[in-house]
């Protein structure tokens, strides 16, 4: 019984990973550039990307699918950017997979995207392991949340490409050991860039726009080609 679940869960993610390299080549050829948000519950993650849809869609075309196994809150959240959302209500599922991206994005022709950000479900342990075609995977560490945590989910910092610390406003309220932290992500993901913001303050905000700035340019030069 036991090879048999190993079996099933191999050829599970084989198909994930067909479906993710569609989208990849998808969102390559209209320069989208496709940003999958990880973070355990309570980081701060919804605030961020609605600030983030706010201020990129003063210049750029920007959407969003956001994944949760109940309710639409955090959909209705975004919407209030002005950007297009679609809820993606994953039941049992606590994670999402190429799938179920391609699934939501049949008959939903919001216009041509400069970005598409991806509000994964909240937790750091399936998620990490489902491909979703993205080019930027982006993983979230709360102040509050302990500074071992990428040592105890190593899978979602190892496969993201940048870390956001996020909170540091109430980093010294709550004690927060920001060598401890870095160290630790050091530990599981040697070199992998990190930002320290406030999506509340908006401290350390210009320099994730600038980051996704830069990345959507370079995703619009080869979506040209």
């Amino acid at each position: 019984m036991k090879l048999r679940v190993i079996e099933v869960a191999a050829n599970l993610m084989v198909k994930n990973d067909a479906l993710a390299a569609k989208l990849r080549e998808r969102f390559a050829q209209s320069g989208t550039l496709v940003v999958n948000m990880l973070s355990s519950p309570g980081s701060g993650k919804t605030t961020l990307v609605e600030k983030t849809l706010t201020h990129l869609a003063r210049a750029y075309s920007v959407a969003a699918l956001v994944g949760d196994q109940a309710t639409a809150n955090d959909a209705e959240r975004l919407a209030r950017s002005g950007a297009p959302v679609r809820q993606i209500t994953t039941g049992s599922e606590c994670r999402l997979d190429a799938s179920m991206i391609g699934k939501a994005l049949t008959g939903w022709q919001p216009e041509r995207l400069d970005v598409l950000f991806i509000e994964n479900v909240g937790n750091l342990i399936c998620p990490a392991e489902y491909d979703l075609g993205e080019d930027l995977r982006v993983v979230l560490l709360a102040v509050t949340e302990g500074e071992d945590k990428p040592l105890k989910y190593p899978l979602a910092f190892n496969t993201a490409h940048l870390a956001l610390i996020t909170k540091i406003d109430i980093a010294d309220a709550v004690g927060y050991d920001r060598a401890g932290a870095l160290r630790s992500i050091e530990a599981v993901h040697p070199g992998m860039p990190h930002l320290d913001i406030s999506a509340r303050t908006g401290a350390g905000m210009d320099a994730w726009f600038a980051h996704l700035e830069q990345r959507i340019k370079a995703k619009s030069l080869v979506g040209a080609r």
